[in-house]
C-alpha cells in the first residue's frame, strides 16, 4: 500500500475500489481516525460500504505506518486538515465523503469549515467542538509519565468498550494498537484537542453532516454532541445505545449502514 511523502514525514494510506459491476462512478469516501488507533479501526465499515462507494483510510500523522514525529512537533489543527486534503489528493479524489472518530471527527469538522467545497458530506463520530470540555484528557500526561503505555491502554480499554461489545480477537487487537501508540503523539494531540473550539465557526458548515454519538462516552457528553446538532444547520445526529468512545469498532456495521442510508437520502451517491 502507497505511502504519501509529506514535507513532516509520510503518510500511510489505503484505497479499497470494488464497487458492485452496475454501480456508476462511485462516490469516495475518506476516513480519518483518532488519537492511539490506526485505518484499520474501518476494517468493520468496509463490508458495507465497499461495494456501492470507493473508499479512503489512512494512519493519521503520529500513528500506525505513518510518521510519528516525536516529541517537540509543532502540531497544529490546520495541519491534520492538510494532511486530509493531501491524502484525498494523492488518492486522485477531487470531492468526497469526509467520516472522522474522535479527534479525526474535530479534524472533519475543520475541513468542512474551512474548505466545504471539497466536501460531499462530513460525518462525525465520539467527537467533541470544544476540546477543553473532554473529560479526562488532562489526567494523561502524568499517567502515562508514571505507568507508561501498556498500563494507558488497559486504563483505556473499558472507557471504549462495555463489557463484551466486541469480540475477544478486536479487543486485543485494539489494546495491542494502542500500548504500541507514540506516548508523544497521544499527549501531544491531546494538548491540541484541549486548546480547539470550533463553537463559532460550526454554524458555517454548509455541507451535510451526520454526527453519530455513543450513548455513554466517557470523554464526550451527549449534550456536546446536541450542541453540534444545534448549531450546524440542518445537521443530522444519530445515538447509538450500548456504546461507549469506541463507537466507530463496536458498533461498525450499524454505523456504516447509517452513514450509506444518510448518503443515499441525500442523493449524494
Amino acid at each position: 500500500m502507497p505511502h504519501l511523502e509529506r514535507e513532516n514525514g509520510s503518510l500511510y494510506y489505503e484505497v479499497h475500489e470494488c464497487p458492485l459491476p452496475w454501480v456508476q462512478r462511485p462516490a469516495t469516501i475518506l476516513f480519518c481516525h483518532g488519537v492511539a488507533t490506526n485505518a484499520d479501526i474501518w476494517a468493520g465499515w468496509l463490508p458495507t460500504l465497499s461495494a456501492h462507494y470507493r473508499v479512503v483510510r489512512f494512519d493519521t500523522r503520529g500513528f500506525g505506518r505513518s510518521a510519528v514525529p516525536g516529541a517537540g512537533f509543532p502540531w497544529s489543527m490546520d495541519l491534520l486538515v492538510d494532511d486530509v486534503l493531501a491524502i484525498a489528493g494523492a488518492s486522485g479524489t477531487k470531492k468526497f465523503h469526509l467520516v472522522g472518530e474522535s479527534l479525526g471527527g474535530t479534524v472533519a469538522l475543520a475541513t468542512a469549515i474551512n474548505h466545504g467545497t471539497r466536501l460531499l458530506s462530513v460525518t462525525a463520530l465520539s467527537t467533541s467542538h470544544i476540546g477543553g470540555s473532554i473529560q479526562r484528557v488532562r489526567e494523561w500526561r502524568d499517567f502515562i509519565g508514571r505507568e507508561g503505555m501498556p498500563a494507558w491502554s488497559k486504563q483505556m480499554m473499558p472507557l471504549r468498550f462495555h463489557d463484551g461489545a466486541v469480540a475477544d480477537q478486536v479487543y486485543r487487537w485494539f489494546d495491542e494498537v494502542q500500548s504500541a501508540s507514540s506516548a508523544d503523539s497521544v499527549l501531544d494531540l491531546a494538548d491540541l484537542l484541549i486548546g480547539t473550539d470550533l463553537t463559532r465557526s460550526l454554524p458555517s458548515i454548509a455541507v451535510p453532516a451526520l454526527l453519530m454519538a455513543p450513548d455513554a462516552s466517557p470523554f464526550v457528553s451527549l449534550d456536546l454532541t446536541r450542541e453540534i446538532h444545534k448549531l450546524i444547520p440542518g445537521c443530522e445526529l444519530q445515538v447509538f445505545a450500548g456504546a461507549r468512545h469506541g463507537l466507530a469498532c463496536s458498533h461498525a456495521d450499524a454505523c456504516s449502514r447509517t452513514l450509506m442510508d444518510f448518503i443515499e437520502r441525500k442523493g449524494l451517491g
